[in-house]
C-alpha cells in the first residue's frame, strides 16, 4: 500500500475570476498525475461565485435563517447550529474570518454542480482521465476542541467505500461499516492547508486508493435526519 502524501500549495491571493485559470496557474506542474485528488477550499469558490454578503443589511441570525436548510437555533459564541447541504454545522458555513472587504462569505451556491464543473476544467487543461476534487470547509467536533476538515462536496471518485459483508480480523463479519472517504481526505489536506494566513487554499493529495468515475452521487454521503443515529438529539432542537 503506497503512503498517503498531501502537498499544501501556496498560491497568491485569489480575489475573483476564473477559479480554474487560477489553479491551473498556481499548481506545481510537477504535482499534477493521474489519480491524484485536488482539494479546493470552498472559500474561494465562494469568492469566484461573488457569493458575499455585506455586514449592517441584515442581522446575522436572519441571514442565518435565510442560508440554512434546517435552523436548529441559538448556541454559544454567536454561533447558530444550522444544517447545510446534508452537515451539521454552525451558521450555515457563513465565514468572516479571510474576507478581504468584511463581508460575510457564504456558501457556493450548489458545491456539486461548482464542483463538477472545476473537474471537467481541470481534467481537460490537465489531460488526466482520474482526477478527484474534493470541496473542503472546516468544522468543530462536538465534545472535542478545534476544528477539523469536512468535504462540502466532492466529484471524480467514490466517496463512500462499503464494508458491510467483508470480514474483521478474526473473520466476523461487518454488519454497518462504511468508510466515508471524502471526509478523510478532506480532514488530511485541511490539517495541511490550515486556518490563519498561511495562504494555502489548495492542496495536492497522492497515494490512496480511490475508485475514480464520470459522474458521482451527491447524495452517497447524506443521511437522513430520521435515520441519523444523533437524531433524537437534533429532533429535540426543532421542538419548541
Amino acid at each position: 500500500m503506497e503512503p498517503l502524501v498531501v502537498y499544501p500549495v501556496k498560491t497568491s491571493i485569489f480575489r475573483d475570476g476564473n477559479l480554474a485559470d487560477f489553479i491551473i496557474r498556481e499548481v506545481p506542474k510537477n504535482l499534477i498525475q493521474e489519480r491524484m485528488v485536488l482539494a479546493v477550499t470552498s472559500k474561494i469558490m465562494s469568492l469566484a461565485e461573488g457569493r458575499l454578503f455585506p455586514h449592517g443589511e441584515i442581522e446575522k441570525v436572519d441571514l442565518v435563517k435565510k442560508e440554512a436548510d434546517t435552523f436548529l437555533g441559538e448556541i454559544g459564541y454567536g454561533c447558530f447550529l444550522t444544517i447545510k447541504e446534508g452537515l451539521l454545522i454552525p451558521s450555515a458555513g457563513i465565514d468572516e474570518s479571510n474576507s478581504e472587504t468584511g463581508h460575510y462569505i457564504l456558501y457556493p451556491q450548489d458545491p456539486f454542480a461548482s464542483t463538477e464543473k472545476l473537474w471537467k476544467s481541470l481534467r481537460e487543461a490537465w489531460g488526466l482521465k482520474n482526477l478527484g476534487i474534493v470541496l473542503t470547509d472546516s468544522h468543530t467536533t462536538p465534545l472535542r476542541r478545534g476544528v477539523s476538515g469536512i468535504s462540502l462536496a466532492h466529484w471524480g471518485f467514490k466517496a463512500l467505500r462499503r464494508m458491510v459483508g467483508s470480514k474483521d480480523l478474526f473473520g466476523r463479519e461487518l454488519l454497518m461499516t462504511n468508510m466515508n472517504l471524502a471526509d478523510g481526505l478532506a480532514t488530511s489536506a485541511v490539517m495541511m492547508m490550515g486556518e490563519g494566513a498561511e495562504c494555502c487554499p489548495l492542496a495536492i493529495i497522492k497515494g490512496f486508493d480511490l475508485e475514480f468515475c464520470e459522474t458521482t452521487d451527491k447524495d452517497e454521503l447524506r443521511i437522513p435526519l430520521a435515520e441519523d443515529l444523533y437524531s433524537p438529539l437534533l429532533t429535540k432542537s426543532l421542538i419548541k
